[in-house]
């Protein structure tokens, strides 16, 4: 029932900004943590920041710096990205997740992902 639906991804130059969106529907719940992982061209998906509940952020070294992820609220986040370098390119996609609780099981959620280009 739940969907993510990332917007945002486009052509940019090196050293421009993007800002990605991502909102989930048919959600009737919280998730505990969201996050936006990227996949280049020939490698392996990679987390480049995550957000909890709780308020907490994580972010790759990588992009440390650069990059900010948001939460409006329990359906969207965002990844603000600037001073985009030509190796930030890659598809990204926006990932929930909810912990397991009693008798509900662990839901991981990915989006189809948005391709962010920047060029040199």
């Amino acid at each position: 029932q739940v969907q993510l639906v990332e917007s945002g991804g486009g052509l940019v130059q090196a050293g421009g900004s993007l800002r990605l969106s991502c909102v989930a529907s048919g959600s009737m719940f919280s998730f505990d943590a969201m996050g936006w992982y990227r996949q280049a061209p020939g490698a392996q998906r990679e987390l480049v920041a995550s957000t909890t509940s709780g308020g907490s952020t994580n972010y790759a070294d990588s992009v440390k710096g650069r990059f900010t992820i948001s939460r409006e609220n329990r359906n969207m986040v965002y990844l603000q990205m600037n001073s985009l370098k030509p190796e930030d390119t890659g598809v990204y996609y926006c990932n929930a997740r909810r912990a397991a609780r009693g008798f509900q099981r662990a839901l991981e959620v990915w989006g189809q992902g948005t391709l962010v280009t920047v060029s040199s």
